[in-house]
């Protein structure tokens, strides 16, 4: 046992030391939501240094939480998944979420806006049934923003991965979605409707009316949304 462990036999002591080391819960979280690769984990967890990433995702794998194998490209790129081990802690990183969503204040979780973050959780939520059966290109345009993080690009083509570009990647934009990053978090997060922020201005969509009609059936959104707050 390490000196910086508890030094306890308690299995919750236990657990703790090896999914209560600063962002692994995090690092946890975007394996479950079906990240694989070391650039798709650093997508969703934009402010971790990368050896900081590298040696949690070493730590899992000797806890025997994670499994890292080699791709078909190469031994050069690998592919991280969670074993039967790792799968068991799905509930309980989603009481947390829930805990979270119903009694961390709304302004103090709105004091920590990331674009980066949000574009990449709709991005990994976007339920492309609804829309038409060709390439569609979706720019969000957040005004506020630095234009480092003003705006993205959501291409969705059939039978293909959505893509999220920083660049304009080229196409036609058939709709344009104009919010700020507040307003966009917070109908993310349930907190305000898309009825509600487009009737209040803080919500305007130009473009393909098939898209912006249809906006409330493929933007999906945060699996915590529908949980009521219990503070103020």
């Amino acid at each position: 046992m390490s000196d910086s462990g508890y030094n306890q036999f308690c299995p919750i002591a236990m657990a703790a030391e090896i999914v209560c080391s600063r962002w692994t819960l995090l690092v946890l979280r975007e394996l479950l939501m079906g990240s694989t690769r070391f650039n798709e984990l650093r997508r969703g967890l934009p402010g971790m240094s990368p050896a900081l990433l590298s040696r949690r995702l070493k730590d899992l794998e000797a806890a025997g939480i994670v499994t890292r194998t080699a791709t078909v490209r190469g031994f050069s790129v690998h592919e991280y998944r969670l074993t039967e081990a790792g799968g068991e802690l799905r509930p309980i990183i989603e009481a947390v979420g829930v805990w979270g969503q119903r009694w961390v204040t709304t302004e103090a979780t709105l004091s920590n806006l990331d674009a980066n973050l949000l574009m990449w959780d709709i991005k990994r939520n976007i339920d492309t049934d609804p829309m038409p059966r060709r390439r569609n290109t979706i720019q969000f345009i957040f005004d506020e923003q630095p234009v480092s993080e003003r705006n993205y690009w959501l291409i969705v083509e059939p039978d293909a991965e959505v893509d999220l570009c920083t660049v304009d990647p080229g196409f036609d934009v058939d709709l344009y979605v104009s919010t700020s990053l507040r307003t966009m978090t917070e109908i993310w997060l349930g907190y305000c409707t898309i009825g509600r922020a487009t009737e209040e201005g803080r919500l305007v969509l130009t473009g393909s009316g098939a898209l912006a009609n249809d906006l409330r059936a493929w933007l999906k959104l945060s699996a915590f949304a529908n949980i009521g707050k219990r503070v103020a």
